[in-house]
C-alpha cells in the first residue's frame, strides 16, 4: 500500500524505546537534523525496524496553521 502524503523525508532510525503499547522512534535527517515518530509496538515489530535501518519519513498533518508575522 502507498501512502497518500506527499511529504516525503529520508532518514535513519537512530534509536526506538519500547514498552507494550507504544514505541518512540527516532531518526537521524539531513534537514531538519532529527526527527521521531510514536506509534504502535506493533508497528514496530510488524515493520521490523531496526536500530541502522534506512526509512522514508512520511510527514502527514491534520491541521496546517498559518502564520503572519
Amino acid at each position: 500500500m502507498k501512502p497518500g502524503a506527499r511529504n516525503s523525508i529520508n532518514g535513519k532510525v537512530t534509536s526506538i524505546k519500547s514498552d507494550e503499547i507504544m514505541s518512540l522512534v527516532k531518526f537521524e535527517v539531513t534537514v531538519p537534523h532529527e526527527m521521531a515518530s510514536v506509534l504502535t509496538t506493533e508497528s514496530v515489530k510488524e515493520m521490523g525496524l531496526r536500530v541502522g535501518d534506512k526509512v522514508s519519513l512520511v510527514v502527514k498533518a491534520i491541521h496546517v496553521l498559518p502564520v503572519k508575522d
